[in-house]
């Protein structure tokens, strides 16, 4: 994706680099500046800004956005960016940048986190208020286009309320509400419609789980009558092919939505979160 090279030129006055897939230009079609830390964020900034606004994003398709380091010229990117919109404690190396930039406007989706689960976006209408928060921010730095922000916010939050209809009534009616994920990423998802999110390992996909959480699993799955056990993208299907193994239960995908891989790259959020859906619709037999 293009990227701005603002930042590069406010520190020194050099010809325009490149930035992993193509040329860095000055910004976009008005010079306004964005940069979003992650995947979900980029959607985001990318549907209220339109053509407004050139949007960088930090992570690349593929790259396990927590353990991102930024390169000298992101972190000039970051510096000097117009709106930055990140969340604190998901990527440690964009919170440092946050704190040194120079940017006047910036959005922290860790703002409608609760008990330190950073996957705030698995909730559509936790997204939402971000959006909408980004909204106000983009606005405030290019007020000439405002009322383009507010148009596409609002298309953006019209997409994200049928969303959120569509899980309600897809998961309303199952035959069972537990789901055994790979790590804890989907809490947020669980509480919002009504599910019994039961983590492998924890909020960390690198986490090791005890023989005893493994023993309780297992206990809890032939209670419940649990069929599946979800991997993730971007994260190794180890732990989950392994439980499901011993158990003789099926595997399938819950994406965690951090960002795009190989298989995913021509998706977007919308489409992600409604192969989420057809996939706990499968596995927990919902009518």
């Amino acid at each position: 994706m293009p990227r701005s090279s603002r930042g590069l030129l406010a520190l020194a006055a050099t010809v325009p680099l490149l930035a992993g897939c193509g040329a860095v230009d000055a910004g976009g079609a008005d010079g306004t500046a964005v940069v979003a830390s992650f995947y979900p964020l980029e959607y985001v900034a990318e549907r209220v800004a339109g053509e407004h606004a050139e949007v960088t994003g930090l992570v690349a398709p593929g790259q396990e956005p927590h353990d991102l380091e930024l390169s000298f010229e992101q972190t000039a990117e970051v510096a000097e960016a117009d709106v930055v919109l990140f969340s604190r404690g998901l990527q440690p190396a964009v919170d440092d940048a946050v704190d040194q930039s120079s940017s006047e406007h910036v959005v922290d989706g860790s703002e409608v986190t609760e008990d330190g689960d950073p996957h705030f976006w698995l909730d559509p209408t936790r997204l939402s208020s971000v959006a909408a928060q980004f909204a106000e921010a983009v606005a405030a730095a290019d007020p000439d286009h405002e009322a383009a922000y507010a148009e596409n916010l609002a298309a953006l939050q019209r997409d994200l309320d049928t969303l959120d209809t569509e899980f309600e009534k897809g998961l309303g009616s199952c035959a069972r509400d537990t789901v055994v994920v790979s790590h804890d990423a989907f809490g947020y998802l669980g509480a919002r419609y009504g599910l019994d999110l039961r983590p492998i390992s924890g909020l960390s996909p690198d986490a090791e789980p005890s023989p005893a959480h493994l023993a309780e699993l297992a206990d809890l799955i032939e209670s419940e009558g649990v069929t599946t056990v979800f991997s993730e993208t971007l994260a190794s299907p180890e732990l989950a092919d392994s439980l499901a193994g011993d158990l003789g239960l099926e595997t399938a995908v819950l994406d965690p939505v951090e960002g795009l891989g190989e298989e995913t790259q021509d998706d977007d959020y919308l489409s992600l979160m409604r192969a989420n859906l057809a996939a706990l619709r499968k596995a927990n037999d919902c009518s």
